[in-house]
């Protein structure tokens, strides 16, 4: 099972006291994934579509215990490509399907007419716990979030621009920096930062999720800084191995042209030293000077010894 789909199911056995809360929830959903259609005279269903049968369950709940409308469940198959089943509650309009319309924010009343909104409505998310229901409803309705172990990305799906501008003003009210992209004929609300993620999962009540979530984010750090610091070390031996056998071909190039005797004794003591230690580094072979020279002095000499091989080379031009 996904973690998407894992965060649902965990989000979906959270249990509302608060009828507010319920009301938030149920409008969130509803406007994520929620259609209308016209039964004739004026008469209106309902019909809400998920492919997660905890939500299903949730929603079949949270209707009863606050509309007290029940809603009739068909099973299907996922569409193409997709594995598992889907779940369309239909609430007809002998159920109470207007009211609950209304009562959520979708129909409104302008100068005698009935219309849809387009947006969230703002009756039904004044407390900040309200605010978070609806956040959790809008998320299981059409929000999804990436494996962890693969990337860092949450998005929740909208069918407009006007209604994702107000699910990221939502989101951005808790501090967070949501934005929106255009996909297609959607508009795509998205979090990619881990930080910004796991606040998320916290104002949902996803807290399973968070610590599991965290507890990825962890070992990809540690493994990320384990691998940089390899890299930099082998980064640093192949430095150290290119310039010792630099180092290495100066100075056996002076022994071949001029012989031992055309170094002074303080090089050619460090000379011996590097061929005798062809994998040292600077710091190793100024511990095995008599007496111990520092990195600088070790570097200095073979910087000399360089410069002469230089010479030679010049000279034989």
């Amino acid at each position: 099972m996904s973690f998407s789909s894992n965060t649902k199911n965990e989000l979906a056995r959270i249990e509302m006291e608060k009828k507010c809360c319920m009301l938030a929830e149920i409008a969130g959903f509803l406007r994520m994934c929620g259609t209308i259609k016209l039964s004739g005279g004026g008469k209106m269903d309902v019909k809400l579509t998920t492919e997660n049968a905890a939500v299903a369950r949730l929603f079949i709940k949270l209707l009863k215990s606050y509309f007290g409308a029940r809603a009739d469940l068909a099973v299907s198959e996922a569409a193409i490509l997709k594995r598992g089943h889907s779940y369309e509650l239909t609430i007809g309009s002998d159920k109470n399907a207007e009211q609950i319309l209304r009562e959520t924010g979708i129909l409104l009343v302008k100068e005698g007419c009935n219309y849809i909104s387009d947006g969230i409505y703002s009756d039904i998310i004044k407390k900040r716990c309200c605010k978070k229901a609806y956040l959790r409803g809008a998320f299981l309705g059409a929000g999804t979030i990436s494996n962890p172990e693969k990337g860092y990305h949450l998005e929740i799906v909208c069918n407009s621009e006007l209604l994702a501008n107000d699910v990221k003003k939502l989101i951005n009210g808790f501090r967070l920096h949501a934005k929106v992209v255009r996909r297609k004929n959607n508009y795509i609300v998205y979090l990619k930062e881990s930080e910004q993620i796991t606040d998320f999962l916290n104002i949902l009540g996803a807290h399973s999720q968070l610590l599991d979530f965290e507890n990825i984010r962890i070992v990809k750090e540690m493994r990320n800084k384990t691998n940089r610091i390899v890299n930099c070390e082998s980064a640093n031996l192949d430095k150290t191995v290119n310039a010792a056998s630099k180092q290495i071909a100066d100075i056996e190039y002076i022994r071949d042209e001029k012989g031992w005797s055309f170094l002074p004794e303080k090089l050619f003591s460090v000379a011996q030293l590097r061929l005798e230690n062809p994998e040292a580094s600077l710091k190793e072979l100024a511990e095995m000077t008599d007496p111990p020279l520092k990195k600088s002095g070790i570097n200095h000499r073979l910087k000399k010894i360089e410069e002469l091989a230089e010479k030679i080379r010049q000279s034989r031009k």
